[in-house]
């Protein structure tokens, strides 16, 4: 098999001339010295046997949890049998639109049944194929929203950490000026938010329920945000849509959120799927894949790929968005859980979790630990000690159980779903008891 190379070598120089370098290693000279990778220590290969075993031995070192009590944007459900049955098949077991879109009628209607049932749960007109994660939805919500005169973005401390940082990273390449809104006691400062909004002001994203796991007045936050002349995006746990308002209700523009919820693994962080929605008056700037029902030349029901105008496939760097690809299993995953789950299922899962987070919360404040807010929640809540949080999450470890997410030396963002039973609970709280006697 010959070998292909796509250029020559005088190519290559003319090319570095035009860049003003010498060395193609110039071109990454701002990547930082200390993630770049000087050569791959590729091993001798093996046989098939003798890979098998050296995995299961890299795997006999993880650690197993029998009990998670740990949220902060990745979240431990029950996933059906029926789930993965329906992905795994091999006509479904891809990642990727196809570019011979249309000849794929069964993957494109899969998207869109995935589309309707976001936008079911949303209650907005207009939902994309979905992108990489939650975080990444978040950012390209936010520039959505960026206009001429418009181009503050305000970002909600309540807010992911992580999600900020990935709202930020988009905003610093567009140089699009970013302004965190504080918090107050766990939730978003209603009066600082009403501060900073001017006729400058592009959006406000905030998530509901926010990253303590507090419910925002989303109400009030609405109001303000469309008195400026604002639009509103609205980050959501999509099991808590089953209880809670749903965005369009609080009359957010966009919403978005991490669909990891919905039938998919913690799988060591990912692949995850960014959920997008929004208004009919957004819909030609929401950015990726969209597919759309129509009828062929012969009267039947078709899918396809539209509004393709908006990619940068199509119209390069005057794209409204790089995002060229969607999560399309675990879209499809998600679509599958949904329908298994239907609006009675998810909305049970819902409530248990909101009930037994409050269950938890309790015995967790009868064994000395106290909560920080006083704030309706969903299924998070923060506890606060004086006894070291890794001290206490230690001793959960030690027997088994991942406890919360340690804020720092002294707070702890502990979380419970439909997987957390009662006599888990008690006995983890048994535990921090212990510790803190």
């Amino acid at each position: 098999m010959g070998s292909y190379i796509v250029n020559t070598e005088r190519e290559q120089r003319e090319m570095l001339a035009a860049t003003g370098r010498e060395r193609f290693e110039e071109l990454f000279d701002t990547v930082p010295e200390s993630v770049k990778i000087g050569h791959l220590d590729v091993p001798e290969g093996m046989s098939e046997m003798e890979a098998a075993r050296r995995m299961q031995g890299m795997a006999a070192e993880n650690t197993v949890f029998r009990q998670i009590f740990r949220g902060a944007g990745a979240y431990h459900h029950y996933i059906p049998a029926i789930v993965k049955r329906v992905t795994g098949k091999e006509e479904f077991l891809t990642a990727y639109t196809p570019y011979q879109a249309e000849i794929s009628q069964g993957v494109l209607q899969s998207i869109f049944e995935y589309q309707t049932m976001i936008c079911e749960l949303t209650g907005l007109d207009c939902s994309n194929a979905s992108v990489y994660d939650g975080a990444t939805a978040a950012a390209e919500a936010v520039k959505m929203c960026v206009e001429r005169k418009r181009t503050k973005i305000l970002v909600a401390e309540t807010s992911n950490p992580q999600t900020v940082s990935v709202i930020r990273t988009y905003a610093f390449g567009k140089n699009d000026p970013t302004e965190p809104v504080p918090e107050k006691d766990g939730r978003l400062d209603l009066d600082a938010l009403k501060a900073a909004l001017s006729e400058e002001t592009a959006c406000l994203y905030v998530q509901q329920p926010n990253f303590y796991g507090n419910l925002e007045d989303m109400d009030a936050i609405a109001a303000a945000v469309k008195e400026a002349g604002a639009k509103l995006v609205m980050g959501c746990n999509p099991v808590s849509l089953g209880l809670l308002k749903t965005p369009a209700e609080y009359g957010a523009d966009v919403a978005v959120g991490e669909g990891q919820p919905l039938g998919l693994p913690l799988a060591f962080g990912g692949p995850y799927l960014g959920f997008m929605a929004c208004t009919e008056k957004m819909m030609r700037k929401l950015p990726g894949r969209i597919i759309g029902e129509t009828l062929d030349h012969e009267g039947r029901k078709a899918y396809v790929l539209t509004l393709q105008a908006r990619e940068q496939h199509i119209r390069r760097e005057k794209a409204g968005s790089n995002i060229c690809s969607n999560e399309a299993l675990c879209a499809l995953t998600a679509s599958v859980y949904l329908s298994a789950m239907g609006p009675e299922g998810l909305k049970e899962v819902a409530r248990q979790c909101s009930s037994k987070a409050h269950y938890f919360k309790k015995v967790l404040e009868e064994a000395g630990l106290k909560g920080r807010d006083t704030h309706p929640f969903f299924h998070e809540f923060v506890t606060l000690s004086d006894t070291p949080a890794a001290k206490i999450l230690q001793a959960l470890a030690d027997k088994g159980i991942l406890g919360g997410l340690a804020l720092n030396e002294k707070e702890i963002l502990w979380c419970a779903t439909e997987m957390n039973t009662k006599e888990a609970m008690d006995e983890a709280a048994g535990i921090v008891k212990e510790v803190l006697a």
